[in-house]
């Protein structure tokens, strides 16, 4: 096995186990998002909820950037194009850094990392992280789409192209 493999490996075993606070995160920014609704930027108790809210799902959010990392690693699909390939690469690695460094804008907020300045400009550039892998997951899904319709298109093709060629043959057994 080689030192590539079981990096991946261990990485697979951490990314089950981080994915557990999936649903957990999930209901925060329901709570989070139904507050916000609620609250329409008015100040009280619903936007004191979205507020505390928003800080706690980023503790949902602690390492897993382990999982666009391992993803970044893993090998792709035989027969993906290179540009989808890259895109998606992209994406992995932007989302990636995009959520570690809101790991930091997390422990600012929060008051253990005491640079508030830093940590300012580290969540600027985690959200044009952010930008930048929506859009390449953006593009990437245009892409398989492209690739889905051509390959619709080929399979049509092909049936039709079948159907002139095919020689009817009555069924003997039916007509009888």
């Amino acid at each position: 096995m080689s030192t590539l493999d079981a990096t991946r490996a261990e990485l697979a075993l951490v990314v089950l186990y981080l994915n557990k606070a999936e649903a957990r995160d999930k209901i925060c920014r329901a709570i989070q998002y139904g507050s916000k609704f609620l609250s329409d930027g008015q100040p009280g108790t619903a936007q004191n909820v979205d507020k505390s809210t928003s800080l706690a799902r980023k503790v949902f959010r602690l390492f897993k950037f382990v999982n666009d990392l391992h993803a970044l690693i893993s090998p792709v699909p035989q027969g993906t194009p290179l540009p989808l390939v890259l895109l998606g690469k992209s994406k992995n690695a932007l989302l990636s850094t995009f959520l570690f460094l809101d790991q930091v804008v997390w422990l600012g907020r929060s008051g253990i990392y005491k640079n508030k300045e830093r940590a300012e400009l580290l969540g600027r550039i985690s959200l044009f992280c952010w930008m930048g892998s929506s859009v390449c997951s953006t593009l990437v899904e245009l892409g398989e789409l492209g690739r889905l319709s051509t390959s619709m298109k080929k399979l049509e093709k092909e049936l039709k192209d079948s159907d002139k060629h095919k020689v009817y043959q009555p069924n003997v057994s039916a007509i009888s």
